[in-house]
């Protein structure tokens, strides 16, 4: 039967009008995954349990990789690309933003702090966890607060929040601390375990990463008043707000279902690789408010 002009004009714009990506035309990220048929995706080595290899394979794995995997299937339903092929980008604290911005990853799911500063730079999904800022020490080692650290060798990650806060602490108070930036959270911890450094001051999730896959786990602890409280969000470039918008979209979902306990019970409180050790760090109240009340704002903005 022939389909007169107006009629089949109506049917072409129902088809796109239900089209998981409506009727306009793709820009930006949506539109570079849609011609190149790939997503590179930003990940850490070291950043346990968020984003690290898990073994010899080089594979990345972790609590924030598994959300960057429920973005990409949604871009399959959204693209409508089934056999959308995702790439992966080893980044470091950094190096994380730079790659972002020039377009060598597109989203980067890791251990990043969403602050003020770093909005000016990229933009941020909505929240994907909250953690405070502590020490990890020997249970030997007569630290219990930052007060301790006096004139004693600290180590942090170079590019961290924990880096700016702790030459910030060091330089008001005059604390004379010789605060030892190390490349990533691997190293500062091996720093630490070596006695070349009597503390490591990060986020306390990271630590408690750290802590699990260290030679004796129960020679170790985490201690001291937070220094600030923090939200990680997966980064996107600055004004792609359609890719952002499938990012926030994927992740409030899998909080919506319910899915999100089991991703974090996974990761926080069963064993994981490299040694099979039980992070035991149960579910915060901060976040569980966020996965109720997802937001893309930065702690210090609610």
């Amino acid at each position: 039967m022939r389909i007169v002009p107006r009629v089949l004009a109506v049917a072409v714009a129902a088809t796109l009008m239900s089209s998981p990506v409506f009727a306009a035309e793709l820009t930006g990220t949506l539109k570079k995954i849609k011609d190149s048929g790939t997503i590179t995706l930003g990940h850490r080595d070291s950043s346990i349990p968020f984003s690290y290899y898990g073994d010899t394979s080089k594979q990345p794995v972790g609590y924030s990789h598994d959300l960057q995997l429920k973005v990409v299937e949604e871009l399959k339903k959204e693209l409508e690309m089934p056999d959308l092929k995702v790439r992966y980008n080893l980044v470091t604290s950094q190096t994380r933003i730079p790659l972002v911005q020039n377009g060598t990853v597109d989203l980067e799911c890791g251990s990043t702090t969403n602050n003020v500063e770093r909005q000016r730079q990229v933009d941020f999904s909505v929240g994907i966890f909250e953690v405070g800022t502590r020490l990890l020490t020997k249970k030997s080692s007569g630290v219990n607060d930052f007060e301790d650290l006096k004139g004693k060798n600290v180590v942090t990650t170079a590019g961290t929040t924990s880096e700016r806060l702790l030459k910030a602490m060091n330089a008001e108070k005059k604390m004379g601390m010789n605060v030892i930036s190390a490349k990533d959270h691997g190293e500062s911890f091996l720093m630490l375990e070596s006695n070349r450094a009597v503390a490591f001051m990060m986020d306390d999730a990271l630590l408690a990463g750290e802590m699990a896959k260290a030679k004796k786990p129960d020679d170790w602890h985490v201690v001291g008043t937070p220094q600030s409280f923090e939200i990680y969000g997966c980064m996107v470039r600055k004004g792609d707000e359609g890719f952002k918008k499938v990012v926030d979209k994927a992740i409030s979902d899998t909080f919506a279902s319910g899915e999100i306990n089991d991703i974090y019970n996974k990761w926080f409180q069963q064993p994981v690789p490299p040694k099979g050790l039980n992070l035991n760090f149960p579910m915060s109240e901060e976040l569980k408010k966020l996965i109720a009340n997802p937001t893309d704002k930065s702690a210090e903005q609610i």
